[in-house]
């Protein structure tokens, strides 16, 4: 018998070799041939598998999947350890192998990844309370960009969202830009709206807002320092890469593109906002909060707000100095802006306020400008009323360095014949 041709035994065993599916098909194929009479040998040859194969599932009555092994790993005797070590090294596998193998551990790191990731991944896990506030506390403040048609140009339009913290009640205006001058008109707009101001408010860690953020220590813009002072509220900045400290502002930001900006277009900015203020106090007003159940506006009825008792907006300084050039254009933010003639080469004072600008020599207004767009140039044609011209009519002054001229003696005066004969003796030569 040509053994390369094979007895079952030499052939690769289809059912350890094959997938689950033609495992099962080939034990209820084996016992539907046995149920017809045929042998084991039949069996064994029909199907290409060992006769020890036929017997063993015969004698199960049916398909069984395999017992597993029972292994023991190596990591056993540590897992305690590692399990009480791991958070005290933050989950870094090299410094435990390290610390294993000093213990006699000899196993690989591959064991020792497996058995820390589902420890890091619980840690990061970590559930979180929901941080709720007593009424008229305070107020979340933050910034999300859409764009958005208005006109004819998809813009970015920057959305500043005030969130109160206990009603859930909410102010929605939009910006072309998230300047310090937005921040604090949004501020202003949303006391007004809703007609007094948080104790607390809590802001990102922007730019225009804090300067610096280092441990506890938190750098305020001096500005937005001085205005929280006016307005009598307490500037506080959540931590970074922790979201859920500002989630009330920021789920209220996805709110707003989702629900008040979807599928819109707008012909101005003006109508852009008119639209959001409508939004604001029809919709999102009127809801039924999906954490607190309740609306917004019946809830906003026990905020306890500071009122603003007719206090009027904010006046922003920002203070700079310049000299006046000879054309009386000083610069101011990559513009010019004229200043009376007569203070050409004085040294004057720029006061920026919230709508433009002023300019001050001492403490006397020579000049005040609305804010102009960069690279232009602002003249007030009254600041060079008067100003003097050189008459054509009037004589230039007369060279006083020049050294052939006789500063005090006359000039020689010759007779004429002596300048007859130097032409004669010239022609003559």
């Amino acid at each position: 018998m040509d053994v390369s041709a094979g007895a079952p035994a030499c052939l690769p065993d289809p059912l350890v070799e094959a997938g689950t599916v033609l495992k099962v098909q080939q034990v209820q194929e084996m016992l539907a041939r046995r149920a017809r009479g045929e042998s084991v040998c039949q069996i064994a040859e029909a199907l290409v598998v060992d006769r020890k194969t036929v017997r063993s599932w015969l004698r199960r009555g049916g398909w069984q999947p395999r017992r597993p092994r029972t292994r023991v790993s190596r990591l056993a005797p540590y897992a305690a350890w590692i399990r009480g070590r791991a958070p005290e090294v933050g989950y870094n596998c090299a410094v435990l192998l390290r610390e294993l193998q000093e213990q006699g551990y000899l196993g690989g790191a591959a064991q020792l990844h497996r058995l820390v990731r589902p420890l890091r991944l619980a840690a990061r896990q970590q559930a979180t309370v929901r941080f709720e506030t007593a009424p008229g506390q305070q107020a979340q403040v933050d910034f999300g960009q859409r764009k958005l048609w208005i006109g004819d140009g998809y813009v970015a339009a920057h959305l500043f969202v005030f969130t109160l913290g206990y009603s859930r009640r909410c102010y929605v205006t939009a910006f072309p830009h998230e300047r310090l001058d937005a921040v604090l008109a949004g501020h202003e707009q949303a006391f007004a709206h809703f007609g007094g101001v948080p104790l607390q408010i809590v802001v990102d860690n922007a730019k225009p807002v804090v300067l610096e953020r280092s441990g506890e220590r938190t750098t305020w813009h001096p500005v937005y320092a001085d205005f929280a002072g006016y307005y009598g509220f307490t500037p506080w900045a959540h931590w970074p890469y922790r979201p859920q400290t500002k989630g009330k502002v920021e789920s209220g930001v996805s709110y707003v593109k989702r629900n008040a900006l979807a599928g819109k277009r707008f012909g101005s900015w003006t109508q852009l906002n008119a639209w959001l203020l409508e939004w604001v106090t029809t919709t999102a007003d009127q809801r039924v909060h999906g954490t607190t159940h309740e609306v917004p506006l019946r809830r906003f009825a026990q905020e306890r707000l500071t009122p603003l008792d007719a206090r009027p907006p904010y006046h922003r300084e920002r203070v700079g100095h310049r000299r006046v050039p000879a054309d009386a254009l000083v610069a101011i933010a990559a513009s010019r802006y004229s200043v009376p003639v007569r203070y050409v080469g004085a040294q004057v004072r720029i006061r920026e306020t919230a709508h433009g600008y002023e300019i001050l020599h001492g403490e006397q207004v020579i000049a005040r400008h609305a804010r102009a767009a960069r690279h232009q140039v602002v003249m007030d044609p009254t600041h060079y009323a008067g100003l003097l011209r050189p008459s054509r009519g009037m004589p230039p002054v007369p060279p006083r360095f020049d050294l052939r001229y006789p500063g005090s003696s006359d000039v020689a005066v010759r007779d004429l014949a002596v300048y007859a004969a130097l032409v004669e003796e010239e022609v003559a030569a």
